[in-house]
């Protein structure tokens, strides 16, 4: 049975087809699918994206997926909200574990390890997903057209720090106490 509530971009592909020898995978978003990722990352085009995978079993249980998405696409830059090109080639490596439910708790994150394995409790994996989550991930944060400024009167006033001579002593109250006293 495949998964419901399909994503933007669903391509589902049930892991009972891949086994310790590769299998490939290539899948290219139509129009539709487009559009739909356009609105969904905020983009003004999303000219093309295709990706290729090559999924193999690691063991019984573990999948692992590599692939590869490249796509042609336009983003407003933030200065001027003209259209920025870009073009998106990213590689990646994702495993799968079958027959374990996603775990919903507070996870101490640790840099330096490997990435968890992703669940895939029913046995399918949907890599038009994986693809649009990894073209939002390679998205800039904050497109900017070359020689894009930001106006100075937008621009914050510098701060000017004090001095060290005009900074006020802050022991200088008990100096003058302990002159009175003395």
């Amino acid at each position: 049975m495949e998964p419901a509530d399909p994503a933007e971009f669903s391509r589902p592909l049930s892991l009972d087809r891949i086994s310790m020898t590769q299998h490939r995978e290539e899948i290219v978003a139509t129009d539709k699918e487009r559009a739909d990722l356009v609105e969904r990352f905020g983009l003004l085009s999303l000219d093309s994206l295709t990706a290729n995978f090559t999924l193999k079993r690691a063991r019984k249980d573990l999948v692992r997926v590599k692939g590869h998405v490249t796509a042609e696409l336009a983003q407003a830059c933030v200065v001027t909200l003209d259209p920025v090109p870009a073009r998106i080639d990213e590689r990646f490596e994702v495993d799968f574990l079958e027959g374990v439910q996603p775990v919903v708790t507070d996870l101490e994150l640790d840099a330096e390890a490997a990435e968890a394995p992703e669940p895939a409790p029913d046995g399918w994996i949907d890599l038009g997903e994986l693809a649009a989550e990894q073209l939002g991930l390679a998205l800039d944060p904050y497109p900017r057209k070359p020689g894009a400024a930001v106006p100075a009167e937008w621009q914050a006033e510098p701060v000017v720090e004090p001095v060290a001579d005009e900074r006020p002593n802050p022991f200088a109250v008990l100096e003058k106490l302990k002159a009175d006293k003395g």
